[in-house]
Parts: structure tokens; sequence; C-alpha cells
């Protein structure tokens, strides 16, 4: 017969036509799994995962708000590629985060490290019924490569000299009587100056109800705040003080301001600093109780009256500001350092550290005046 020779036949394929690259003759029992699994199939093992991983964090101790916390930046990047997690790839996290989803830097790092950890849950629950079911290995889009360091990047907070506090609480409260709207402006003054005074943070402040001011504690009163928890484990409530000038500041408020706005005073459910306006399901209701003024509500009006009444080298003040002017201003006085750690409602010193870092330490001084103390102790005995 005339004609080319035939050459050696070739490798027969697989069922379904899955071979394995480089391994003709070869099936994986995983690929011919996954080739009987459909998208929604996936998915729904997916929802279930996610479900148990809830489950599992809230065993651990997480309160509600960590949870949802722990679980949008999976179904974030899963939601903008519309693939199951086992299927992301190191460079579906680099483009995302270096693109759409680019943030600053301290809320990319903790996405990425969430991602992290539900991968860490994945590959160590789920990673061989993964394998099984839909011929995937389970592994992190993180790797070494595209992992966050923290760099340092929280910044050195200078707060405002005492002088210029006191110059800027004095200028606004003397312009109070001119502001268009007496009563909001004078709820924004007195939850500024408390918030300098008590140090505590804008969220925390927006929560206190009128029940929450307990006048007999101490020598000058506190009130009850829903604190921030430790480790995702959620607010944990915690006494602030009001000391002399807030006790005077918050008395005269609750007597000549806080009875202008829309809703019962009386009520100890009420929140101590209200929102001027109501929203409309909460008219609908027609209850006695006004909507709390929210943080970022407090953050503006802080904002304008720093514009107007702040003089010095610090030109704009947040919230946070107030609290480390609050941690420095008192251990300038001479506070010690638990003192200003009870204050500040920290479990640990070193978290205090970091918000008296901008005073400036005189040690020749301190040993000076302790070795006047100690003579004039001396000359007292003898």
């Amino acid at each position: 017969m005339v004609g080319a020779e035939a050459g050696p036949a070739g490798p027969e394929p697989a069922a379904g036509g899955l071979v394995e690259p480089g391994l003709a003759d070869v099936v994986t029992l995983q690929r011919r799994a996954a080739a009987g699994v459909s998208a929604d199939d996936e998915r729904a093992f997916f929802a279930d995962a996610l479900a148990e991983y809830t489950w599992a964090r809230d065993v651990a101790g997480l309160a509600a708000s960590t949870l949802q916390r722990l679980l949008r930046p999976v179904e974030e990047i899963c939601s903008f590629y519309d693939l199951v997690p086992w299927h992301l790839t190191p460079r579906h996290l680099d483009l995302y985060f270096s693109g759409a989803g680019k943030r600053g830097r301290s809320t990319l790092r903790a996405k990425v490290s969430r991602i992290d950890a539900y991968f860490a849950f994945l590959e160590q629950r789920y990673a061989g019924e993964i394998a099984r079911r839909f011929g995937v290995a389970v592994e992190s889009p993180v790797d070494p490569f595209n992992r966050p360091h923290h760099r340092g990047d929280f910044g050195l907070r200078i707060p405002p000299s005492q002088r210029a506090m006191r110059e800027f609480f004095a200028a606004w409260r003397q312009a109070l009587p001119q502001a268009r709207k007496w009563r909001v402006a004078a709820r924004d003054y007195v939850m500024a100056k408390l918030a300098y005074i008590s140090g505590v943070r804008a969220s925390e402040l927006c929560g206190v109800r009128i029940g929450d001011v307990h006048w007999e504690l101490g020598q000058w009163g506190r009130f009850v705040v829903q604190g921030k928890g430790a480790r995702g484990s959620g607010p944990r409530e915690r006494e602030a003080y009001l000391f002399e000038e807030g006790r005077a500041l918050l008395w005269w408020y609750v007597e000549e301001v806080r009875g202008e706005f829309c809703d019962d005073p009386l009520d100890p459910l009420a929140p101590l600093f209200p929102s001027e306006r109501s929203s409309p399901a909460v008219a609908v209701l027609n209850v006695p109780v006004a909507p709390a003024l929210g943080p970022d509500a407090f953050r503006r009006a802080l904002k304008a009256a720093a514009a107007l009444y702040l003089p010095g080298p610090v030109r704009e003040l947040f919230p946070h500001l107030l609290r480390h002017a609050c941690a420095a201003h008192n251990y300038e006085r001479g506070m010690p350092l638990w003192d200003v750690q009870r204050i500040l409602g920290h479990i640990w010193a070193t978290a205090t550290v970091v918000y008296v870092s901008s005073v400036r330490a005189d040690p020749e001084r301190t040993s000076l005046e302790s070795a006047h103390r100690a003579v004039r102790r001396l000359a007292g005995e003898v």
C-alpha cells in the first residue's frame, strides 16, 4: 500500500476530556468529580462555609459587630470577581487591592488579614472536602509577597497646647448666644469640652443616655459609657470621670439646654446628646425618646468650631485628638501615668504611653523638684 507510514497512536482521551497537563494518560479523581459539579454547588458550599466560620468565631467570644467585619472583606472580593474563595489567586488579590479595592493602609491591612484568617479556617476544616468535591486545592491568596506589614503608619498626634484649648473653649462659649441655633451650638460645645475633660471617644459619648449619668459617684459624679472591647470582644461598660469642671458644665447643660429638644428630658433612656432631627421612621412612632447624635455629626461640628475659634499651630480638631489632649495635658500637670490610664479606660499601660508621647520630659527638673520636696519635708520634721 502506497502512503505515509502511520505514526504512533496518541493517548486515548480520558472520560470527559479531562487530561492532566503533561500526564496525558492520567486523570485525577478530583477532576473527575469536579466535572459533575455546577457553579451553584460551589456557591452553596461557600455560603455554608461562611455560616460555619461565623459560628466558630461566635463561640470564640467575638461580638456581633466584629463578626460582620470579619466576613465583609471575603464577601467583597468574591463578589467583585464573581468567584468562590478557593478560586482566588494572589494575582486576584493584588489587582483588587491596588485598584478598585484600594483603601488607606490600615484599612487595607485589616482587610487582607481577615481574608487570610478565613483561608486558614478553610484549610483547617474543609481543604480535603473542597479538593474531593471541586478538584481545587485550598490556598490563601495572601502570600509572603503581598502580606501587609505594620510600618508604623499611625503617626504622631500632636494635640493643641493647654493654653490653646483654654482659649478655644472660652471663645466658643462666648459665641454661643449669637449662634443661629443656640441649643445645637450649646450641645456641640458641651460635648466637645466633656470629651476633652473625660477623654472618652466620640462613639462612647454619643451613646450616653440620661440615666447613665450618676451624680452621686466619686467626688464630682461619673457617667457610664460603652467602652471599646479588646480583641473584638464587643463593648465593655466603664465609668468616665467628670471632675469638678465637667460636673458644673454638665449640670448647666441638663438644667438649661437639654429640655430645649423635642423629646422628654426626664426619660432615663433618652440620649444625653440628642439629634436635632428625627428620621421619618422615628417620627411616625411618636416615641418620647429622640435619636442620639451620631459621631460623624459631632466630628463635623468640632471641625467647624476649630476653624473659627482654635488658635495656635494646630488648626484642626477631631474627637480622638481631644482624647490625646486630655491624656497629655493631665500628664503634663503631674497626674501619674496610672491615673491617666484609668481615665482613658486602657487595660495596658503601654497603650496609654502612646497618648502621652508628645509630652516633653524633663528629668532634671523632676529631680530638682523631688529634692526640694525632700528638703521641705525634712525642715518640717525638724
